[in-house]
């Protein structure tokens, strides 16, 4: 059984989302995710299996349960804290995608509807890129590596901002958790995949 994490940082103190906005949006929406995955592996294939199997084998519900349970676990660690990215991070970012912020913050405002927007690393390629992806989608699920997302669905901001996501985004690009991000830059390259495999075991051992 899969529980719902813990969040990584103090709810009365981020500069991102507010307590009652982590009420709900941790307290309600992902716990739901959580029990609905719960209920639907009952007595499938996926009974016991890891998070990251589910998430990379499954389809329909399961997997749409399994890649908002993981896509919300990675979306909180990015807003843990605000920090510096590393020099490593920061070069490759100046060499594939120069105005980053520009274009980030481009890909999470005209999303049309639920989703998320995505740094990734493609392993193929070698290359950082941003990825939009519609409702519960993940990056997984094309064999790239997330490095940080943006929640774009509604219950992300609308109590703390209501209708204006330009406004979260700023401020949610204001208090990245850089130091999060580079890490995951470095496991990337390192494991590939893998590095997504090992995160989720971490966290839903």
């Amino acid at each position: 059984m899969f529980e719902l994490r813990k969040l990584p940082f103090d709810p009365k103190a981020n500069a991102v989302v507010s307590e009652e906005t982590c009420s709900y949006h941790h307290g309600k929406h992902h716990q739901t995710y959580v029990n609905n995955l719960n209920n639907l592996i009952q007595g499938t294939e996926f009974e016991g299996a890891s998070l990251f199997d589910i998430l990379t084998k499954s389809s329909g519900g399961v997997f749409n349960n399994a890649a908002q349970v993981y896509n919300h676990d990675f979306y909180w660690d990015c807003i843990a804290k605000k920090s510096q990215m590393s020099d490593e991070l920061k070069a490759r970012l100046e060499k594939d995608i120069p105005n980053f912020k520009e274009e980030f913050l481009k890909a999470a405002t005209t999303l049309f509807g639920s989703g998320w927007a995505w740094l990734v690393f493609d392993p193929s390629s070698k290359k950082l890129e941003i990825v939009q992806t519609s409702n519960a989608k993940t990056p997984v699920s094309d064999g790239k590596v997330p490095l940080l997302v943006v929640d774009v669905w509604e219950h992300a901001y609308y109590i703390d901002n209501f209708n204006a996501r330009p406004k979260y985004l700023e401020t949610f690009y204001e208090n990245i958790n850089w130091e999060f991000v580079s890490q995951a830059y470095e496991w990337a390259q390192k494991e590939g995949l893998g590095s997504v495999e090992f995160y989720t075991k971490e966290l839903h051992k």
